[in-house]
């Protein structure tokens, strides 16, 4: 594995992993920053090991707590090493290094078959998980959010020229999270991000799952409906085609061995309406691209008729 420079590691850094992981950092193997600064490290003890630090909402704690309770169920997911920790104004946590594993490309009905067979499993190991609800919510499926107006306040979007949002996008929203709201459906917790980027695969069976700073505290059908729509996204976020969701949803129930009621069934599909919605309008406002757009116009309508929303 190549390494990068150590140059431009934060400060606070050395001397956290000195105190919770027993040594400091020798080598960096990889950096990402988008949501969260993460950093594969080669500790001078020689363990490999992944340092995540994201700003402190109130989630992590009880994200990384569930990941952990994954880990000792056996389910292919890094396990933590350390709890989340304050440094300042984040939340800062280690987990073992799982690299490996290759994406599980394409939007087919075959795909969409053996990614719902993983996020099924996943739903029943983490009804064994007791955890404090990890809320508020990812904005991509904060459709119970309380602020004024139609989105989850996010200041990076909310100041921007709203009108290069597409009338269609929040026409959709609108009608899919009204129907959302109505449902008044228990609420367990789920992976809000189940996206192929997220996932890796060993020929047929799944290495790991990633990303466990998006679980959420929603209706098992929502969870269900908006993995049935995102589970393709392996870059710009997209929407699958309609035929793929209804095969991921099909496969969920029956290896859940629990059919959704008619109800459950209008929200899991408007649930993946306002997720595909929400990121077709951060498209619009941030990004030079028009993929989750394209494909939420041709989509939208039947997504909708068959949310009766």
């Amino acid at each position: 594995m190549l390494t990068v420079s150590l140059d431009g590691l934060p400060d606070w850094l050395w001397a956290w992993c000195r105190d919770y992981l027993g040594g400091e950092p020798a080598d960096v193997l990889f950096r990402l920053h988008q949501v969260s600064m993460v950093f594969g490290l080669r500790l001078t003890s020689g363990t490999d090991v992944v340092v995540k630090a994201r700003a402190d909402d109130g989630r992590t704690q009880a994200c990384v707590a569930a990941q952990a309770g994954l880990a000792v169920r056996g389910f292919p997911c890094a396990r933590p090493l350390t709890s989340a920790v304050p440094v300042g104004s984040l939340a800062v946590h280690a987990e073992e290094l799982r690299p490996g594993g290759e994406v599980l490309h394409g939007d087919s009905p075959e795909v969409a078959a053996r990614t719902a067979e993983v996020f099924a499993w996943l739903m029943a190991e983490l009804a064994g998980v007791t955890v404090a609800p990890p809320l508020p919510n990812p904005p991509w499926v904060r459709w119970d959010h309380t602020d004024p107006g139609l989105w989850p306040a996010i200041d990076c979007l909310d100041g921007q020229d709203q009108s290069v949002v597409p009338w269609f996008v929040v026409d959709t929203a609108e009608r899919a999270r009204r129907r959302l709201l109505s449902a008044g459906l228990p609420c367990v917790l789920g992976h809000a991000d189940f996206e192929a980027q997220n996932l890796r695969w060993h020929g047929q069976q799944v290495w790991a799952v990633h990303d466990w700073d998006s679980l959420a505290w929603q209706p098992e059908a929502a969870l269900a409906g908006a993995a049935s729509g995102s589970f393709a996204s392996d870059g710009p976020p997209t929407l699958a085609p309609i035929e793929s969701s209804e095969v991921f949803l099909t496969t969920y129930q029956e290896i859940r061995r629990r059919g959704f009621t008619a109800a459950e069934l209008e929200i899991a599909w408007a649930a993946s309406v306002w997720m595909a919605a929400y990121n077709a309008r951060e498209e619009a406002l941030r990004w030079d691209t028009a993929v989750g757009r394209t494909a939420l116009r041709a989509q939208a309508a039947e997504r909708l008729r068959r949310a009766r929303a």
